[in-house]
């Protein structure tokens, strides 16, 4: 079975899944910096999937495919009026992928300006 998260986003602001995959490659490139100053390859821990962008009867959707063995995927995707941005564990998700989608969701959610329902139903507001 299926989980989800939420990022409802700034009513000023209207989001797609373009702004989501941009708002990942930032993710990708701050962590990139960090393991420069550590002086480590910590990008590859930090953001250890592959980005697949995939369409079915419900629209597009992201398609994070992990690169390590304590990762499967991840999917998000962003709803057709661009005020809510989904992410969701498939029932083959790993706990290091939970670990790794709460952590993009708080990320989504301070580049939105929004609120964030967790995957345990709990919301983070501004």
């Amino acid at each position: 079975m299926s989980r989800s998260s939420f990022v409802y986003v700034d009513k000023s602001n209207s989001i797609t899944l373009e702004n989501v995959k941009e708002w990942l490659n930032d993710y990708q490139e701050m962590t990139t910096k960090t393991g420069q100053q550590l002086d480590w390859n910590y990008e590859n821990h930090a953001f250890p999937y592959i980005i697949e962008e995939n369409e079915n009867d419900q629209g597009h959707y992201l398609r994070l495919k992990g690169t390590l063995d304590r990762y499967d995927a991840i999917l998000m995707g962003v709803n057709e009026d661009g005020g809510k941005i989904q992410i969701t564990l498939p029932s083959t998700a790993t706990h290091g992928d939970k670990s790794k989608a709460n952590e993009f969701a708080k990320f989504f959610r301070k580049k939105s300006g929004g609120k964030l329902q967790l995957f345990n139903g709990r919301v983070m507001s501004k």
